[in-house]
């Protein structure tokens, strides 16, 4: 024990000394993340972090992560929370291709790639989703031919998220299409920087562009960046999706979290715009409304903290990510729904000075939590995954 209280104390006055002001205290939504990682401060912060290997605290050392182990991490987290430090890096390096790589790459793969991950230098993107292949992904068409060292590859990929940032792609390709569905299909990386491949983001009605779509014309992947074996990239492919939905459900980075008693920011905001009486929500349906939410995330919380303990090798259990991701995906749905419901009219603002930043903000999020449900695999995927992986049940 006082081996990690003398780390915490170390870790404490490090971050105090070295993370930037301006990368405190920062709120945004991801499809700004580019922006605030672009300033000079993220720049600094980001280089003294990889120094430390705690751009990635957990993964191994030899690749430049911080090789901590499950207790450090937890804590160099609840520093970083203390001082509402921003995370020095993020993106699907980290979360999706990183954690496949470690699993499913040769040791010359993960030399080559893994450092660049864990010192921010190489931004991913992902190329799974095309026009006829959503969330029957199988059906995807984009084609790699085999032509020597390398791999050519020609076909669609759209929703790609963060490609018009990207520098590289981790791809489904149908390098068999005489094969059955769900084979036939292998697993590629390939530089975003190449001629053939173009990028054109997909303007939606809030103005932003954080999804692309992306063709490729006879664009280069090389032979040994081909993860797994060739025309078996479905198994990689599943397992990266594993990774991201225990991201986007909660379930990542789980056990690095103190789950405690908070302020109940709903109830707070129920007061403000629905009324107070002697100290309690002054509506009776919205009171139980709020108390039945926060009953549900609470144990959501626990359960995933429970099962990250659980899982001490700190690999994701499975398909059991997709209860974590089909839950959390409705409750943040909900607690959006909540927030406008309870703001009535201001909380259904698009722009203007009649609404405030935080009604402006909840119109978005509320938006927003609709494309939760969806990517990642929709809320009806997920429920099928459940029935035929988790609980067993017959087709």
């Amino acid at each position: 024990m006082s081996d990690l209280n003398a780390f915490r104390e170390e870790t404490r006055s490090w971050l105090e000394e070295n993370c930037p002001k301006e990368m405190r205290n920062l709120s945004f939504h991801w499809e700004d993340a580019h922006l605030i990682y672009s300033k000079p401060e993220a720049a600094v912060w980001l280089e003294r972090m990889a120094e430390r290997g705690w751009v990635a605290p957990t993964w191994p050392a030899e690749y430049g992560g911080g090789g901590l182990e499950p207790e450090k991490a937890a804590i160099l987290s609840q520093e970083m929370k203390r001082i509402n430090a921003t995370a020095p890096s993020s993106g699907m390096g980290l979360t999706m291709i990183g954690p496949t790589l470690l699993e499913y790459g040769t040791e010359k793969q993960k030399q080559r790639h893994i450092p660049k991950i864990c010192d921010g230098s190489i931004r991913w993107c992902q190329g799974y989703s095309e026009p006829g292949a959503g969330s029957d992904l199988a059906a995807l068409q984009a084609k790699a031919i085999l032509d020597g060292d390398h791999f050519v590859i020609n076909g669609q990929k759209t929703w790609t998220s963060g490609a018009q940032h990207a520098d590289w792609m981790f791809a489904l390709v149908r390098t068999n299409p005489d094969a059955p569905k769900h084979d036939g299909i292998s697993f590629v990386l390939f530089d975003m920087h190449q001629e053939g491949v173009v990028v054109k983001p997909i303007q939606l009605i809030s103005g932003s562009s954080p999804f692309c779509e992306t063709f490729l014309d006879n664009v280069i992947a090389r032979r040994d960046d081909l993860i797994g074996e060739m025309n078996k990239g479905w198994t990689v492919g599943k397992r990266l999706l594993q990774f991201e939905r225990s991201g986007i459900g909660g379930l990542a980075g789980a056990n690095k979290k103190k789950v405690e008693k908070k302020r109940n920011d709903l109830a707070d905001l129920a007061k403000q715009y629905t009324g107070e009486s002697d100290a309690r929500i002054a509506d009776q349906g919205t009171r139980e409304k709020v108390l039945e939410h926060s009953m549900r995330e609470r144990a959501f919380q626990l359960t995933a903290r429970r099962v990250a303990q659980e899982n001490q090798s700190g690999k994701t259990p499975g398909a059991a990510t997709s209860i974590f991701k089909l839950v959390g995906a409705n409750l943040a749905r909900n607690a959006t729904e909540l927030k406008s419901e309870m703001m009535g009219t201001n909380g259904i603002g698009w722009e203007g000075e009649e609404f405030s930043d935080k009604e402006l903000e909840t119109t978005r999020n509320w938006l927003n939590s609709r494309a939760v449900t969806i990517y990642g695999g929709t809320n009806e995927v997920q429920m099928n995954i459940i029935s035929k992986r988790v609980l067993g049940l017959p087709e």
